[in-house]
């Protein structure tokens, strides 16, 4: 059927395979990389625990037919390898059933880690992830023109994403209404990048434009995805530009990066061709009926799937970052529906004080430095993004509710004091790696916020501190901890 193929969609289906293969990739190595510390067999919070309280029908994993740390290594190495080869191109080299097949095989990977990851994968991007790749498996490749209806489906998700973020906006914190919300939130978001402190002291009247341009691009630019082209094309275009800005002020994990390659699959061949190659003819190149009728089955669930996140859209009480489902498809997205005005930071500090049960008054405490998150005020932030530092994440909103953290920050401090090597790994120091593990630790909170141009010459410094209180008190070896119940001189955060 020719209206079932996109005949000037062929560059820009194959940009945003590649792009979302990528992304797939350093998910599945983030997973790699930090799945020892926070969800092995001594994890801060085990999947091995997790799997004997979960039915397989409450959370879908690959886990419940088997589990141990060197089967979760694999299949995190295997899906990255695997979105490594399709990246070169793989997809496109084997027939269309392989190459549904692998894209059906990195969704499932991927879906059977987030459902075990538990507080730890929790965000929006982990389901963004999920649905995109869910879409990608119906792409098809370069045997078969793009399929209009799962085009139109990524379009629906993008307009899901950007509109479900701004309307959560304009119904959230007020400060969003009258434009001032920029005046804190490159100070107070959970991890700051290289350039936030520039961005936080932009003047005033920039910062209220900036807000007012956001409004625009969320809740009026992603109507024109739905129009011809060049109108739809420029509505991506103006997303693109306006997530890169988002990639310069701050590290939002790969949510920024992975609404940049949905914005891909709208742009016009016409505009691509420039710049890619393999932008050979391909008219006539249609797709076989089999694939057609799998393409409109999947766009009627999709459709069927549709009404939860509409309505959510629809109403006053939005959640946002929602799943309706176990399986991650068709969600509800949205961001900041409220603005810290104040930044907070748990600094975990330790000491080797000889003392027996608490440590003296003169004892030497000693800061455990995170790789992302505001510690030393002397040190610059980091960019990290699209690469997700999880610990670092959670240690913010640890700052906003001490009881968030009560499932993990206990064990997190055992471990400190256990000298164990796999939490030592997720920090940027660990001022006792070499001469044993300190004799007590304790979480300290601080207010931080960005120094002023003048104190940043003075002194050097990003970040002007101070404390406002203990949050866990010094803990020994194997004692048991108890975080403070008194949040109440931070609450306000």
């Amino acid at each position: 059927m020719d209206w079932f193929v996109a005949d000037h969609s062929w560059l820009a289906r194959m940009l945003l395979q590649r792009s979302l293969a990528a992304v797939y990739a350093i998910a599945f190595v983030v997973a790699a990389n930090q799945y020892q510390a926070l969800l092995g067999d001594h994890g801060l919070t085990p999947v091995r625990r997790y799997l004997q309280a979960v039915s397989f029908r409450r959370a879908p994993s690959l886990f419940h037919l088997h589990h141990s740390d060197r089967a979760f290594l694999a299949v995190a190495w295997a899906g990255a390898a695997l979105s490594l080869a399709t990246v070169a191109g793989l997809t496109d080299a084997v027939p269309l059933p392989a190459a549904m097949a692998v894209w059906a095989a990195l969704w499932l990977l991927y879906l059977s880690i987030v459902n075990v990851g538990q507080t730890w994968y929790s965000f929006g991007w982990e389901s963004l992830l999920l649905e995109a790749g869910f879409l990608a498996v119906f792409l098809g490749n370069d045997t078969v023109g793009p399929p209009v209806l799962v085009l139109y489906l990524v379009r629906w998700l993008l307009f899901r994403l950007e509109f479900g973020a701004g309307l959560i906006k304009m119904r959230g914190d007020p400060c969003w209404r009258d434009l001032t919300c920029l005046y804190y939130h490159h100070e107070t978001q959970p991890m700051p990048g290289p350039l936030s402190w520039y961005f936080h002291h932009l003047p005033k009247p920039l910062h209220r434009v900036e807000v007012a341009a956001n409004h625009v691009t969320q809740l009026v630019v992603p109507i024109g995805l739905f129009l011809p082209q060049p109108v739809a094309g420029v509505a991506a275009a103006i997303m693109i530009v306006t997530q890169l800005w988002l990639v310069a002020s701050g590290n939002f994990s790969w949510l920024n990066w992975l609404t940049i390659v949905l914005a891909f699959s709208v742009l016009p061949d016409a505009w691509l061709a420039p710049v890619l190659p393999g932008s050979a003819d391909h008219a006539g190149v249609g797709a076989p009926l089999a694939f057609e009728v799998v393409v409109g089955v999947v766009t009627a669930v999709v459709v069927v799937l549709s009404y939860w996140p509409a309505a959510n859209l629809l109403s006053r009480r939005q959640r946002m970052n929602t799943s309706f489902n176990r399986w991650h498809l068709v969600n509800a997205y949205g961001a900041f529906g409220s603005i810290t005005k104040t930044r907070y930071e748990v600094v975990l500090e330790g000491t080797d004080d000889p003392g027996d049960t608490r440590p003296g008054p003169a004892a030497r405490w000693r800061e455990y430095e995170f790789k992302g998150k505001p510690g030393d005020p002397g040190r610059r932030p980091r960019q990290f993004a699209p690469y997700h530092l999880r610990l670092d994440w959670l240690m913010w909103f640890a700052a906003l509710s001490p009881a968030y953290a009560e499932p993990w920050l206990r064990t997190l401090v055992q471990r400190l004091l256990e000298g164990d090597r796999a939490v030592s790994r997720l920090l940027r120091s660990d001022p006792f790696r070499d001469d044993g593990p300190a004799r007590f630790v304790r979480a300290v909170l601080y207010r931080y916020r960005f120094t002023t141009p003048g104190e940043r010459r003075a002194t050097g410094d990003w970040w002007a501190r101070e404390p406002v209180g203990e949050l866990l008190p010094a803990t020994p070896a194997r004692g048991a901890v108890t975080p403070r119940r008194d949040p109440a001189r931070w609450r306000s955060a």
